[in-house]
């Protein structure tokens, strides 16, 4: 049985023969190949019947319907019977896009284009989030400053947005954070309207910016997919009226509901600490009815509703769900993200603060929450916490990604699938990992560096960064994974640097390096990695370590020493000897 394509080396594991008898028989036929290049189904067909296989083609499988995460989020624990009954709520729109494809223009436009009539001056104070109204019918916009801002709310637990609109200039067309925006908009599981801004620009080009969204797998109407693109340009206000019908269109087919009589529970927009108020916080209402003086509990803090404010800066008494306010009476600042409830009075409030504070600690001093790792990929499966494998993949060239995502997507079986939220080129950057912190997925790069902020930010929430040279070698780990199979992973762990002073000639030695070690210690049973201008020439195990003429274990910082590094002897002056050691990750 074998699939519509397949690699040399998986052709000859299914036949039970050697990957150089498959390449002969390819050459033969006059094809020339690798043991890791594809072939399709009428060539591997070809050469398994002259080898004495008869072939049967793979069945497509159905295709799989996305998991119903958006409708569990939105549904707030309610039954789909009970939820059927609850009133409709105004949708929760957020706009992503490119940095310069007109935003922010666009968030001004439908601004002074659909806020509710009779206001006058605008808006009179910037409340991070607020309301327009269209056809009777209220949305709230959310005025993130962009993609990261989105995911690092979804990674608090903020999951408040329940459609993205994407704005693409329709004269630049679809730039690195535009596909960004996408894969973090796709990550979140919310129904995407591209809204093409620009139109009136002389050099506008529709139709290739539709055609790029469709090579990033975001088909719109025009080309057969289910994407609404509507066409806008900001500066002239026109489209804006099309676009907010469009929303309501999304919103209406989304079945979006809440309970406006139960106490209210949401997430906090954004914060600040206020001189002549004290601490501010925008509150967005996702289920239930908001009062002045409701008992609020936010994560350790505990505090009551003072006065509530709107977008346009008017006292609130209530604030019905989807409806975005300011709140003045909490104690402390609490953070962006963060989710809240209304307790039944403010003792109750404080003990549920000081309980969650105090469960903070206790975790903190255990051991801090930290997403998956590839080695418990598997035994979360056996317990039925996960479904699929997230996995966030970059690599060096664009012709890379083809193979690699067709190798993993083969991957796994019913009970576990691999999904890939992401994929792009470039090194990995902080982006990829606040996705992978909201996803709790694993970032996997092939041929590329990782950032060092990244590294940084990977480190401290715990997130798995891999990296390959050979594709094999990766979707091996993925698979092993999978299966439960994974060997430990070690991790390089700098102990000492030295920088070469001097460089001696040693007759059936080699050369050695006279170093003076500059930080930690160098150490005769540690590895050394040799860098010269930053970059590394060569790993290798320490051959020798002298003082004058002893051999020592180990050099403290400040003194000279003689080194001499395995399958290595090009030494020049100003070269730096950076040792490590191989440590396993827990």
């Amino acid at each position: 049985m074998l699939p519509e394509a397949i690699t040399i080396r998986e052709l000859a594991t299914l036949m039970r023969r050697t990957p150089i008898d498959v390449i002969k028989e390819l050459m033969k036929n006059g094809v020339m190949a690798n043991i890791n290049q594809q072939i399709d189904f009428d060539t591997a067909a070809i050469i398994a019947e002259e080898m004495g296989f008869t072939v049967e083609a793979e069945q497509a499988p159905e295709p799989e319907l996305p998991e119903p995460v958006v409708a569990e989020t939105h549904k707030g624990g309610y039954s789909e019977e009970e939820y059927a009954r609850l009133p409709l709520r105004p949708p929760v729109v957020t706009v992503l896009g490119h940095v310069d494809h007109g935003k922010t223009s666009l968030l001004d436009a439908i601004r002074q284009t659909a806020v509710a009539l009779g206001e006058v001056g605008g808006i009179t104070q910037h409340i991070g989030a607020y309301q327009v109204e269209k056809q009777g019918k209220l949305i709230t916009f959310l005025d993130t400053p962009g993609h990261e801002a989105f995911t690092a709310m979804r990674a608090r637990g903020a999951k408040v947005t329940d459609l993205a609109v994407l704005v693409v200039a329709a004269d630049d067309g679809v730039m690195p954070q535009t596909l960004e925006a996408i894969d973090h908009a796709r990550a979140a599981q919310v129904p995407i309207i591209v809204a093409l801004n620009k139109i009136d620009r002389e050099n506008a080009n529709p139709d290739l910016v539709k055609q790029q969204l469709a090579e990033a797998d975001l088909v719109v109407e025009d080309y057969g997919g289910n994407v609404i693109c509507v066409p806008v340009s900001a500066k002239q206000r026109t489209g804006i009226e099309n676009l907010l019908e469009m929303v309501l269109l999304v919103a209406e087919m989304a079945d979006l509901r809440a309970n406006p009589d139960r106490p209210a529970r949401g997430a906090v927009i954004e914060s600040r600490l206020d001189r002549a108020r004290g601490p501010l916080a925008t509150l967005l209402v996702q289920d239930g009815t908001l009062r002045t003086g409701d008992a609020l509990v936010i994560g350790g803090i505990a505090g009551r509703v003072r006065a509530m404010f709107d977008y346009k800066g008017e006292r609130l008494d209530v604030a019905p769900p989807s409806t975005p306010v300011v709140v003045l009476g909490l104690p402390d600042v609490p953070e962006a993200g963060s989710t809240f409830e209304v307790a039944d009075d403010e003792k109750v409030a404080r003990a549920a603060a000081a309980e969650y504070a105090q469960a903070h600690r206790t975790s903190a001093e255990q051991a801090p929450a930290r997403p998956m790792t590839l080695e418990e990929i598997y035994a979360r499966a056996a317990e039925g916490q996960i479904k699929a494998l997230n996995l966030i993949l970059k690599v060096d060239v664009q012709g890379s990604i083809e193979p690699i995502e067709n190798s993993l997507t083969r991957l796994g079986d019913e009970n576990l699938k691999v999904r890939l939220l992401l994929k792009g080129t470039g090194n990995i950057s902080e982006s990829d990992v606040s996705l992978a912190i909201a996803s709790n997925a694993i970032v996997i790069g092939f041929s590329v560096q990782v950032d060092p902020a990244a590294a940084r930010l990977a480190e401290a929430n715990g997130v798995d960064i891999r990296t390959y040279d050979i594709i094999y070698r990766l979707t091996e780990d993925i698979e092993k994974a999978l299966k439960g199979l994974l060997e430990p992973v070690y991790r390089d762990v700098t102990i000492g640097h030295a920088e070469v002073r001097a460089t001696f000639r040693i007759p059936k030695i080699g050369t050695i390096a006279g170093s003076m070690v500059t930080d930690g210690t160098a150490a005769r049973n540690a590895r050394v990695r040799v860098l010269r201008a930053g970059q590394p020439l060569h790993e290798g195990r320490v051959a020798s370590l002298r003082r004058f003429t002893e051999d020592v274990r180990e050099v403290a910082p400040g003194h000279e020493c003689g080194v001499g590094v395995e399958g290595f002897d090009a030494f020049e002056v100003g070269d730096v000897l950076e040792f490590y050691r191989k440590e396993r990750v827990s």
